[in-house]
């Protein structure tokens, strides 16, 4: 089963994504800020990680580097507010491997999980 830990501290993200994973069969996991995502991280070891890019405290960017620094081989999709084109840049320069936009829509997100592990979630 894939492991997906989504990083937000918009509680109604977190819950839109968790009930749209876990009815597609992934096992997921989350955190609503910086310090909590990095030690989840270290602990579960997801596949995937569905990162918030501005949070209070410790940004996106910042936790996207500390989890690529002990698990490289996880997926960081980086979903945010910010429609700025230099942002994508140094988001994906940072080691993010998907940057998406919010709104966004589920099977998008889910499409971008797909391709980047190349499996199915079961």
């Amino acid at each position: 089963m894939i492991k997906v830990l989504i990083v937000d501290d918009e509680i109604h993200i977190i819950r839109l994504l968790r009930q749209y994973l876990e009815s597609k069969r992934y096992d997921v996991f989350t955190a609503t800020n910086g310090v909590e995502a990095i030690r989840k991280a270290k602990t579960i070891e997801p596949d995937v990680v569905l990162l918030d890019h501005i949070m209070p405290g410790m940004g996106g960017i910042e936790v996207l580097k500390a989890i690529k620094k002990f698990r490289p081989e996880t997926v960081v999709i980086m979903l945010t507010a910010v429609i700025d084109e230099s942002v994508a840049r140094i988001t994906l320069a940072s080691g993010a491997d998907v940057y998406i936009t919010k709104p966004f829509n589920l099977e998008n997100v889910e499409t971008s999980i797909l391709s980047k592990l190349g499996s199915d979630p079961a």
